[in-house]
């Protein structure tokens, strides 16, 4: 299916690793010119380039900048004041009783995984709505939906996402401009693949054998007995951000490998 992405801008934050970097990836191969986020500029450096020499014909863009800095984020704003796509995908997380989570931790979630994207979704909302086409796409997780109580503090602002992403959408009526929530469950990023190598370090075993033993062990409940990959969300991503997807508007997508019980 050709996505209608051709020439297409967008821009996606916290890209130099994990899901964001891998939905770069896949919205270059669909001929969209990225834009590359990130707080260390040589690693954005390195994603620009290594995305031009895979996708020749799209013309990748250094985006570089802390988004929970107000003059780099205005410094991204002035040097690209017009996207066709946003994806708010950056985000922290970590493990966490909530007996530790205190007013310091819960002020460090609520800035990076909400205040952020919605700075982000704030700017270029009205840009889109003027020129009649957008797509901002949030990047949640299952845990704004079934939170696990292991990181109540993630799971909250992924909840938050949830609703802003669906009171946004209200502004869109009418408009070729949609807003969308992805919510991926456990997916293979750089960071998990190699805590997983660690824990089997003196194993004989395949990394496939790892990773299905402990997606036994520890998410009985998923359906596909793996982690997601990052170019899966990235697949989808793109097709949201597709003209085929204008019907969907303040959906959440779940792509949760059937972790998530519910019909709906």
């Amino acid at each position: 299916m050709d996505l209608q992405l051709k020439n297409k801008k967008a821009l996606i934050t916290g890209s130099t690793k994990g899901i964001g970097k891998a939905i770069a990836f896949e919205l270059a191969k669909e001929g969209v010119d990225v834009l590359v986020n990130g707080r260390n500029n040589e690693e954005v450096e390195i994603i620009v380039n290594d995305i031009k020499k895979k996708y020749p014909e799209t013309n990748p863009q250094n985006a570089f900048g802390n988004l929970l800095n107000r003059d780099e984020r205005e410094n991204i704003y002035n040097n690209h004041p017009n996207v066709d796509i946003l994806v708010n995908n950056l985000g922290v997380y970590e493990m966490m009783t909530y007996e530790k989570v205190n007013d310091e931790v819960w002020k460090k979630y609520f800035d990076t995984n909400f205040l952020v994207a919605d700075n982000m979704s704030r700017f270029y909302i009205d840009k889109m709505l003027s020129k009649n086409f957008g797509r901002i796409i949030f990047i949640a997780s299952e845990e704004a939906v079934m939170p696990s109580g292991n990181m109540p503090q993630y799971a909250v602002t992924k909840s938050m996402i949830l609703s802003l992403s669906k009171s946004l959408s209200f502004l869109t009526k009418g408009k070729e401009v949609t807003i969308n929530t992805i919510m991926p469950g456990p997916t293979l990023s750089e960071n998990v693949e190699n805590i997983l190598k660690d824990m089997y370090r003196n194993d004989s075993k395949s990394f496939e054998q790892m990773e299905k033993d402990f997606v036994l062990s520890n998410l009985p409940d998923s359906h596909i007995e793996r982690f997601i990959r990052p170019f899966e969300i990235g697949r989808m991503v793109a097709f949201v951000s597709s003209p085929h997807s204008g019907a969907m508007k303040g959906t959440a997508v779940r792509m949760d490998g059937g972790l998530i019980p519910t019909i709906y």
